[in-house]
């Protein structure tokens, strides 16, 4: 195995523990509220804000549009076709091709339409916990960064 550069290697833990904290923060907050934790949609989201900043699907506008497309399509579609997988297949197909035509991709927000054709949830999933959830973790993810680049003095 090569060596790695030591400020890479801190970046890597860094963003592993921002990583830890979001997903313990999540859960904490999922205990609190309405929707169970298998509903809230940002377990991968995390993965990708926390681990690879830089990355297109990491940005704040593919995080948090991505969600609030895919969510959107989502309960529009349980709410005009009904339940049943063809109408979650629906959902997340035309979520795939909003968030390309949008400049939202954001893969993880692929789960979102299927969370809510498979649970009929009602049009209170989106405020929160997705629009909250998304602008959280997007504001978590960019203070995190600034704040272990600071401590790692890395360059903003």
């Amino acid at each position: 195995m090569p060596m790695m550069d030591r400020g890479f290697l801190a970046i890597i833990i860094a963003g592993a523990l921002g990583g830890a904290a979001a997903v313990g923060l999540m859960e904490a907050a999922s205990a609190y509220s309405a929707f169970p934790l298998s509903y809230i949609p940002f377990a991968t989201s995390i993965v990708v804000v926390m681990g690879s900043p830089e990355a297109p699907p990491a940005q704040p506008r593919a995080l948090i549009g991505g969600h609030l497309i895919s969510t959107i399509i989502g309960l529009a579609v349980v709410k005009s076709v009904g339940l049943g997988p063809w109408a979650a297949a629906l959902a997340v197909g035309l979520s795939i091709i909003a968030m390309h035509l949008t400049r939202t991709f954001h893969p993880p927000a692929g789960i979102d339409p299927l969370i809510v054709v498979t649970n009929d949830l009602s049009w209170e999933f989106l405020p929160l916990p997705v629009a909250v959830g998304a602008c959280a973790l997007a504001l978590f993810a960019f203070l995190w960064h600034r704040v272990a680049r600071w401590l790692l003095r890395l360059p903003q």
